[in-house]
């Protein structure tokens, strides 16, 4: 399992999921496939819901130009979660501040 320090160490897709995580800022991203730890984002894409916060901020997150910073836990904690998943689907991540928030991964119970 490899270690994720900062954006610069990521590959291009989760890099484009942590910029959708900072485009978004509140919001829930329905049915991400992962294959081989990396998230798929164009076929087929995942479904996207914006949540706005009537009277509050709905901007992207600042953090969405700058090319290299160092990954808070959340970011670190999913990336994991996704080399365990290695090829499955996501039912939902929340996305909290342009960061992952909670995460519905479907499992079989044998």
């Amino acid at each position: 399992m490899a270690t994720f320090v900062s954006k610069a160490d990521l590959s291009p897709a989760r890099g484009r999921l942590v910029e959708l995580f900072q485009e978004l800022n509140f919001g829930r991203i329905h049915f991400l496939h992962v294959a081989g730890g990396d998230p798929i984002l164009l076929d087929p894409p995942p479904r996207v819901v914006r949540e706005i916060k009537l009277g509050g901020d709905n901007e992207c997150r600042r953090e969405r130009g700058l090319g290299h910073f160092l990954l808070k836990a959340q970011l670190v904690e999913l990336f994991e979660l996704f080399d365990r998943i290695g090829d499955g689907v996501v039912e939902l991540i929340e996305v909290k501040n342009g960061l992952p928030f909670r995460m519905l991964i479907p499992e079989i119970i044998s």
